[in-house]
């Protein structure tokens, strides 16, 4: 598991992707670049995570069908209900979708995870302590488990800092209504 440096060209490639989703995904949506290369000063692998917000979870079968056509591969919710991932299955070619590596999910506006994604992004990109602390949180587990030992390293980020992440959670739900 490599994590770099943040990257100045994270936003532009996310803007790239999301440019050749919204050519084919014509129900309201929303196209949000989540995770840590969405965060500025943040280290991170260097994927750029993607959730499409639907309006209405109807849509949902047409747009797997328009993902399906430019080339996208639906894998199911990977144990997060409510949240379906997608990946490049090299059946259509695609110059930007096919060079830059991401994670794409596809989910309703109203989806918890969703909302959490958002939640914890915004406060991160606003808060440099809170972002700093989460580059602490990551160093260390990689001192810990190592960088070859991905599934220690998210249990281990499950099991000894979910209070942060809760926390950081708490505070931007909460920041979030006083606006």
């Amino acid at each position: 598991m490599i994590v770099v440096e943040y990257d100045e060209k994270w936003p532009e490639c996310f803007n790239s992707i999301k440019n050749e989703l919204l050519k084919v995904i014509k129900v309201p949506c929303e196209v949000q670049h989540v995770g840590s290369t969405s965060v500025y000063g943040m280290i991170a692998k260097p994927v750029i995570d993607i959730d499409v917000a639907l309006d209405n979870w109807k849509d949902f079968c047409c747009v797997k069908n328009e993902l399906s056509k430019i080339g996208y591969a639906h894998e199911g919710d990977l144990g997060i209900k409510g949240r379906e991932a997608f990946s490049r299955n090299g059946t259509f070619f695609n110059e930007i979708l096919d060079s830059i590596e991401h994670h794409l999910y596809v989910c309703s506006a109203s989806n918890d995870e969703y909302k959490r994604h958002v939640l914890f992004r915004n406060y991160l990109r606003k808060h440099d302590e809170a972002r700093d602390e989460y580059n602490r949180i990551k160093l260390e587990i990689l001192n810990k488990v190592g960088a070859e030992n991905r599934a220690a390293y998210v249990q281990m980020k499950q099991d000894e800092y979910s209070n942060f992440f809760e926390e950081i959670i708490k505070m931007a739900a909460k920041e979030n209504c006083s606006k």
